[in-house]
């Protein structure tokens, strides 16, 4: 192995994008599982976790919108000529 301390790993947006699919996915599963355990009813566990999938879709979309109008925790990062290596 090189010298993995000095190195920068990144994602790329298909992996991002591969991530955020699965994660919904799985959450959607539990939701549903839940749903089911709550009602005993398959048909209505399943309608819950369709809803839910596409509002917590939505609702993350303009949780990111929103935060990106939100100064906290920002920084401006130097130009890259004012990087020192």
């Amino acid at each position: 192995m090189g010298n993995s301390a000095s190195q920068i790993v990144t994602e790329t947006s298909t992996r991002s994008v591969i991530k955020g699919i699965t994660w919904r996915l799985v959450a959607t599963f539990s939701t549903i599982i839940i749903a089911y355990l709550i009602t005993g009813e398959t048909k209505i566990a399943l309608q819950i976790g369709g809803i839910e999938f596409v509002a917590k879709i939505a609702v993350y979309y303009l949780h990111e919108r929103i935060w990106l109008r939100i100064s906290f925790g920002k920084k401006n990062l130097p130009t890259p000529a004012e990087f020192e290596i």
